[in-house]
């Protein structure tokens, strides 16, 4: 692989690892750019401190950390700094608020509930809801439409086990929307390494349908996610298998790694 642009802190909670572990990890494996997109903090107008992603207060130690890893490791890896969130309009602007002076280079769309915390349960559970399923797809189409995020995560995250054809319907929907728009459907490897619903064969015979291009996420949450080669190749099998044409870069951001430049 030569990018990954789906990386965790253990900011969030339920990641482990310094950061600088991640970046040597990527480096020993052969990557050229490094992503991190740790779930974003959300500002909430209630008490409410989320135990699955970083909190307001961590967000300048986020930055600092990388920002002077960046500069560390310029000749050897590619660094860029944004985050994983969720499409939630009404926080939009608090969150905008927060970040607001910090160098985001781009943001990652995980819907991870249709809505905010913890009154919006998480789209990974089974749940057998046409009406659920549908506003899924219509939040993330939605989100998508704002500009503000460089691709979808893990777009089949939503446990659907309900009707099959409705299940083909909806994910039909999205993955031409994507296509559509020039965005690539992610082969998400925690996912795929962990045998859960996602990424599925299912939804990857869709986005070959489709006509869908795609784009490996890591979603590491340990640094070795990024050096164990065994669930990369499964990954770009699973891409080869569905004749889904893997994108090795984010549009808009560089191409080639620090070293060529420096």
């Amino acid at each position: 692989m030569f990018a990954n642009y789906h990386t965790h802190t253990f900011r969030c909670h339920h990641a482990k690892g310094e950061d600088r572990e991640y970046i040597e990890h990527a480096i020993a494996n052969g990557f050229k750019v490094l992503g991190f997109a740790d779930h974003c903090p959300w500002v909430y107008p209630y008490a409410y401190i989320s135990d699955s992603r970083m909190e307001p207060r961590e967000v300048d130690g986020y930055f600092r950390s990388l920002t002077d890893l960046k500069k560390e490791y310029a000749r050897d890896i590619t660094i860029y700094i944004g985050f994983e969130a969720e499409y939630i309009p009404e926080l939009l602007e608090a969150q905008d608020k927060l970040l607001a002076g910090y160098p985001v280079d781009y943001m990652i769309l995980g819907q991870h509930s249709v809505g905010a915390e913890p009154y919006a349960p998480y789209t990974g559970i089974p749940n057998d809801s046409e009406a659920d399923l549908t506003a899924y797809v219509d939040t993330v189409i939605e989100g998508m439409e704002t500009g503000r995020y460089a691709y979808l995560a893990h777009p089949d995250l939503f446990n659907f086990t309900g009707s099959p054809a409705v299940y083909d319907r909806e994910f039909r929907r999205l993955c031409r929307y994507l296509k559509e728009h020039g965005s690539p459907v992610e082969i998400n490897l925690y996912g795929v390494r962990d045998g859960r619903n996602y990424t599925s064969e299912r939804f990857l015979a869709i986005a070959r349908e489709t006509g869908n291009t795609a784009i490996i996420g890591c979603d590491a949450h340990t640094p070795t996610m990024l050096s164990d080669n065994g669930p990369i190749e499964r990954c770009l099998a699973l891409a080869e298998k569905f004749s889904l044409p893997v994108k090795e870069k984010l549009d808009g951001l560089d191409a080639e790694p620090a070293a060529d430049t420096v």
